[in-house]
């Protein structure tokens, strides 16, 4: 059976990719949440500024955290298979 037959192994890859895009975006809403706090901070905090930055922060948060655990699992279970060490 070829490597690009392997169901668990095409599952794998699209879980991989769905992990990477978790963190790109999670990611991204971190930068988001500290250039509206930054922002907020050079002209007085006001009540927008201070809603993107917490929205942001907490939506990043709640979506880089599964995202990175998944992505360790992806690349735990690729090195597992590379070393047959299951």
């Amino acid at each position: 059976m070829s490597e690009h037959s392997d169901p668990v192994l095409e599952r794998r890859r699209r879980i991989g990719a769905w992990a990477n895009t978790g963190q790109k975006l999670g990611y991204g809403l971190y930068v988001l949440s500290l250039a509206a706090f930054l922002a907020g901070l050079a002209t007085g905090f006001g009540t927008v500024a201070a809603v993107v930055a917490t929205i942001a922060l907490i939506a990043g948060s709640v979506i880089l955290a599964p995202a990175i655990i998944v992505g360790y699992g992806v690349r735990a279970a690729d090195r597992a298979d590379r070393e047959q060490s299951w």
